[in-house]
């Protein structure tokens, strides 16, 4: 019967890769493929959503993916065993975490891509001073608290590695993680910004020199000998890097020049080098992780090749494979461990710890180079951010047995929270104001028509370009007097890839977006500006902001100001099918229109490209356009004319001026309230501006028109009388065969479609853009700037600010 008994007891198999089907009568999740896919997909589906909750809080998502990996560990969800050997069975971990290991290995070479050595070279005493005392400080408090967790829940680890493990752990600073909440604070081209960022690349170097310090101290042998040639094989494995492999990448780098392709034998190389470099250092005994951020550091940062290494990789280790890393460490972490008056004490201290070291360590150094007080105390919590490097060092010390179950989940603890404080803490401590100067010529319609007309172009594709370059060479006009500066904005959202972080840090150094002058590696859409003005004699002077779409507004509105432009342009949300209905690229464009109408310190349009000029830019002697101005009345109507009587100076512009009126004792309201739209399109009230601007318009129709003395060949000015919206509807289709439509957003007439889910438009806008109407007809929407209405300005106004420095076009400072 034993016998029997022991024959049972067979240990389970190697798991297969793949299972023939359930149909034949196999288990999917019994095999190693499809279960790696399933622990993929609810990975990826759960950081993604914590992501999306958490993004009101403007969190990193390393947050999110923390969290998730905690959820699925046996701290939530893994505490139903059922879950846990179904999704996650004991027998998978190690495919498990060889993906999350490989998906790891190529974003630490992607950090090290990130960091520039002759930067960190070139860092001053300021940084260098914060970044030392942002790691002595907490490293030395770090030794203290070992002692307190050898006492209490640690004991029988083997000291000297514990010790280095912990300082580390309170000393590290997560250098992506704090560059994307820099980032989307705004704040990483500012002077904090620099700091913390200089001061993080230098702490990320030392942190990970003491991490191989730590990796060498915690080897099972426990001859002294052993940590000796450990460190010493790891400098030769750096030397090594830096004399044999930066050659030899420095000459594929070489022969990847601007504009062509990188060869897929270079990119090959490159990624083979970092899993052999993986190889080399996990054989030394430091960490596969250290080898890949090696080959990292030494890639040449010059020229594309960084860039298109970044390209190739980012998404799928990123998007796919990090996460991994999360689960993995999340099911280490059970924080049902930290349990009793004990537990949380420790977990207490070792927050206090953390926090105070390196905020009064970086607080104090800081204060004493004057930086002024706010500014020092964000930036010790700024340096206090923890992340991903933090969980590699705690996974490292966990798997060594350096470090138990319970502070294990204690350190993770501390990491989460460290890291989630930082941004709203930051936010409240330290917001830079916008300052400006105040200035005058904020319309197109001004008394002085010799000053220069300022306007900023923006765009958020190729698809965008040719539209608002032929609108912008038919507001040229061939006049000797009022010359058109143009300053093309290229809008591009700020996404959670490296890419995005390192196109950040060639920002300008004042906060704002950068200008392209100085740049080696061009945006292709800003160099299509830069050619039309040295063709067209256009004085255009390229930008790209790099922002979160909730937020892109502000750096819109604040170059706007700075630049001292009369009018924003902005592409309509919607773009033109094949079948010539429209199509929405998604309402986050919307709400970025929205915004910039309420917060804008100048006129702006928007406009809806049905394709003016075709799908190229037209040349000077080409133009040829018959633009319309359909007038009802009231400010933004005439802002609109006004612009169109700008365009009626090119030669080969066709101006048609319709102002609409009605019979005595009749109003363009036909029966209806006239309601005013509020910049925000939420709020509406029933105005008469109408009845109390109708002298107006017709003093300033009959003034404008007084200009016209000797062009009757380019502008043809004609009044309607109409009875009713039909007759309106009727007059407007007539001229729907015309290019293009300048209206204003709010004229004084009753709304002509019934129901539009594109209020920015107007009343007259919002029936132009129907399909209904044209399929061929552009249409600018105007709203004149109105300072009674422009009550939440985004720059604080000061009368002697600017007055000697006029905001260069080039950076002042060089790129970060």
């Amino acid at each position: 019967m034993a016998t029997a008994n022991v024959s049972t007891m067979v240990c389970p198999g190697p798991m297969k890769a793949t299972s023939n089907g359930s149909f034949q009568g196999e288990n999917p999740l019994d095999f190693a493929l499809p279960l790696a896919i399933l622990q993929i997909c609810l990975v990826v589906v759960l950081t993604r959503l914590l992501a999306l909750l958490l993004k009101p809080l403007r969190q990193p998502r390393v947050i999110a993916e923390i969290i998730g990996g905690i959820l699925l560990g046996p701290s939530a969800l893994g505490r139903n065993k059922t879950f846990l050997n179904t999704v996650f069975p004991p027998k998978s971990m190690t495919v498990l975490d060889t993906l999350a290991n490989i998906g790891l290995l190529f974003f630490l070479f992607l950090v090290g891509l990130e960091l520039d050595i002759r930067a960190i070279r070139r860092t001053g005493k300021k940084s260098l001073g914060i970044a030392v005392a942002g790691i002595s400080l907490p490293f030395i408090l770090g030794i203290g608290t070992s002692y307190v967790l050898r006492s209490t829940v640690s004991k029988g680890v083997p000291p000297g590695p514990f010790l280095v493990f912990m300082g580390v752990a309170l000393s590290i600073t997560a250098f992506p993680v704090l560059a994307r909440i820099l980032a989307e604070l705004k704040l990483l081209t500012t002077d904090i910004g620099r700091i913390a960022m200089s001061a993080a690349a230098v702490n990320d170097v030392a942190a990970w020199i003491l991490l191989a310090l730590a990796i060498a101290l915690s080897g099972t042998k426990t001859s002294p000998l052993t940590s000796v040639w450990v460190l010493l094989c790891g400098t030769a494995f750096v030397t090594f890097a830096i004399l044999v492999l930066r050659p030899a990448l420095a000459v594929m780098a070489r022969r990847s020049p601007e504009g062509e392709p990188v060869k897929e034998l270079y990119i090959c190389i490159t990624l083979s080098l970092v899993l052999a470099a993986g190889f080399v250092t996990d054989t030394i005994g430091i960490h596969a992780l250290f080898g890949a951020f090696v080959v990292g550091i030494v890639v040449p940062k010059d020229g594309p090749f960084a860039g298109v290494l970044i390209e190739k990789i980012e998404d799928v280790v990123s998007g796919l494979l990090l996460p991994l890393y999360f689960v993995s460490s999340g099911l280490k972490t059970n924080v049902a461990t930290i349990s009793g008056g004990l537990s949380w004490g420790l977990l207490v201290l070792v927050i206090f710890t953390a926090c105070f070291g390196k905020v009064l360590g970086t607080f104090t150094v800081s204060m004493l180079f004057k930086v002024p007080f706010r500014e020092s105390l964000a930036l010790g919590f700024l340096m206090n951010t923890k992340g991903l490097v933090e969980l590699i060092v705690l996974n490292i010390g966990k798997d060594r047995k350096v470090l138990n179950e319970q502070t294990f989940a204690i350190m993770v603890v501390m990491a989460l929270f460290t890291t989630f404080i930082t941004t709203p803490i930051v936010t409240a401590v330290y917001k830079p104001a916008r300052k400006g100067a105040p200035y005058k010529h904020r319309t197109v319609h001004r008394k002085d028509l010799d000053t220069e007309l300022r306007i900023l172009a923006c765009f958020h594709s190729t698809r965008n370009i040719p539209a608002i370059i032929n609108l912008v060479e038919s507001s040229r006009g061939t006049r000797k007097r009022g010359r058109l500066c143009i300053y093309a904005m290229h809008l591009m959202e700020l996404s959670e890839r490296s890419s995005a972080i390192s196109m950040v840090h060639k920002a300008r150094s004042n906060g704002l977006p950068f200008w392209n002058k100085i740049r080696d590696d061009k945006d292709q859409m800003v160099i299509a500006f830069e050619a039309y003005g040295q063709l067209c004699s256009v004085s255009v002077r390229p930008m790209t902001a790099i922002s979160s779409l909730d937020n892109i507004h502000e750096d819109i509105c604040t170059s706007a100001h700075q630049k001292r432009v009369a009018m924003i342009l902005l592409p309509f949300h919607k773009h033109q099918r094949l079948d010539g209905g429209l199509e929405s690229l998604g309402h986050s464009f919307h709400a970025v229109n929205d915004r910039v109408l309420r917060h804008a310190p100048c006129s702006v349009g928007i406009l809806v490209d049905r394709g003016l000029g075709g799908t190229t830019q037209v040349s000077a002697s080409e133009v040829s356009y018959q633009v319309v101005v359909p007038f009802f009345g009231g400010r933004d109507d005439r802002e609109a004319l006004a612009y169109g009587m700008r365009m009626a100076e090119h030669p080969g512009i066709m101006l048609t001026v319709v102002k609409f009126g009605t019979p005595p004792g009749k109003s363009l309201r036909f029966g209806t309230s006239l309601v005013g739209i509020a910049p925000n399109m939420k709020d509406r009230k029933i105005t008469d501006e109408a009845d109390s601007a109708s002298e107006e318009d017709a003093l300033f129709v009959s003034e404008l028109m007084s200009h016209c003395s000797g062009k009757e060949k380019s502008v043809v000015y004609e009044e309607r009388v109409v009875e009713s919206k039909a007759e309106v509807v009727e007059a407007l289709r007539a001229l729907n065969k015309l290019n293009l439509f300048l209206v204003g957003r709010t004229p004084a007439v009753a709304h002509l479609v019934d129901r539009s889910d594109c209020l920015e438009l107007g009343p007259v806008g919002s029936f132009l853009a129907s399909s209904d109407f044209s399929t061929t007809a552009s249409i600018l929407v105007v709203q004149q700037y109105n300072p009674t209405a422009n009550l939440h300005p985004l720059v604080e106004e000061q009368a002697n600010y600017g007055e000697t420095y006029d905001f260069p076009d080039t950076p002042h400072g060089g790129a970060v």
